[in-house]
């Protein structure tokens, strides 16, 4: 094995099938298969759809990624999957590939934790992560404050959303305001064009007896609905980019909030952003300005990189390949709820070389 494991990563933890190929650190291959598309019509993620999109997707993407960093499978030194937290179905079918390309290759398996992944991630553009690092990770399905000390086997939870993800609570809002599915990005570019101080929205367990760390945002997601539905049985023209603008500064201020705090009482001087919601241009930019404040080293990886992601599925099993952790067992099934305690799946001792017939072209 050479000095900087080179591993191929599979995610498929909700509605996008992605591949990536790491060397090291160092990102050779992103290729990504999205069924959003698909769902938009019924206003959210259908698990049963996900699931057989991802059927379809996975040997057409995974071929894709192989070409696109220019190496051959069998040049592989191990195989990362996304055992958990996420949609069961989904999560199996993911599963289910690693360990079949795993086995036909005679590659150990390593199936990871999401969120550590996502943490993970930011490796490949910024380099190494310090330790400890304090992340907080946001999007459809997750609002999380997270410590890890070493992200391939201690990541504690410092908070995390007791309702709505923070995601989740955009989507909700977009529906409301008519704009559609997914609701993250047509919030923010609506927001872009509005007043974030015109409408006073409520900012969730931040009474001085709330819980420091843990985020709310369903109370939220009700105000902005009953706000709305009061215009409009008034017989008044909504304001739609006013609303997306205070609603979304509402939700951003609450998490950077929440995040400068925990790195000041753990005496933590990195924060890092990861999950599709860090993708949000106004929580990037109230973020850098909060840390830069704080005396605090912000750290996000670029757009692509903050959505779900074959690569930092790769990066973070490219960690456990580099510091010898064990692999996991042909065993390895999905955990829809994997705790982030968890960052990966470890099995007994096995064998992964197979039979010398070809199992693999």
């Amino acid at each position: 094995m050479a000095d900087e494991p080179l591993v191929l990563g599979i995610e498929t933890s909700c509605d996008e099938t992605g591949v990536g190929i790491v060397r090291g650190t160092t990102l050779l291959a992103d290729a990504i298969a999205s069924s959003v598309d698909e769902h938009a019509r019924f206003g959210g993620v259908v698990p049963e759809v996900a699931s057989r999109a991802h059927l379809e997707a996975m040997v057409p993407t995974i071929d894709r990624a192989l070409k696109e960093a220019g190496v051959s499978a069998r040049d592989l030194d191990g195989i990362a999957v996304t055992a958990g937290p996420g949609l069961a179905g989904a999560l199996l079918v993911g599963v289910s590939a690693a360990k079949a390309y795993a086995y036909a290759l005679g590659k150990p398996l390593y199936g990871v934790n999401h969120l550590a992944s996502h943490i993970c991630v930011d490796q490949l553009e910024h380099g190494a992560l310090p330790e400890p690092t304090m992340a907080l990770l946001v999007s459809g399905g997750h609002s999380s404050l997270l410590l890890s000390s070493d992200i391939t086997s201690d990541v504690r939870p410092m908070g995390a959303t007791i309702d709505d993800a923070a995601g989740e609570a955009f989507d909700k809002i977009a529906r409301v305001l008519d704009l559609g599915f997914p609701g993250g990005p047509v919030i923010d570019r609506y927001a872009k064009e509005g007043d974030p101080s015109a409408i006073a929205f409520p900012r969730g367990l931040t009474g001085p007896r709330d819980a420091a760390y843990d985020f709310s945002f369903s109370g939220l997601k009700t105000a902005v609905a009953r706000w709305i539905e009061a215009k409009r049985a008034a017989g008044e023209e909504v304001p739609v980019r006013d609303v997306a603008a205070s609603f979304q500064e509402a939700v951003v201020d609450v998490l950077t909030r929440k995040a400068v705090r925990a790195c000041k009482d753990e005496g933590v001087d990195h924060l890092m952003i990861g999950g599709g919601v860090a993708a949000n241009s106004r929580l990037r930019v109230l973020a850098q300005e909060r840390c830069e404040a704080a005396g605090i080293r912000l750290r996000v990886p670029r757009p692509k990189l903050c959505t779900d992601n074959g690569a930092m599925v790769a990066a973070l099993g490219a960690e456990m390949v580099a510091r010898n952790r064990p692999a996991s067992g042909w065993d390895l099934s999905a955990d829809s709820s994997l705790p982030v305690t968890e960052p990966h799946v470890p099995g007994h001792d096995h064998v992964h070389e197979v039979s010398d017939g070809n199992l693999y072209p």
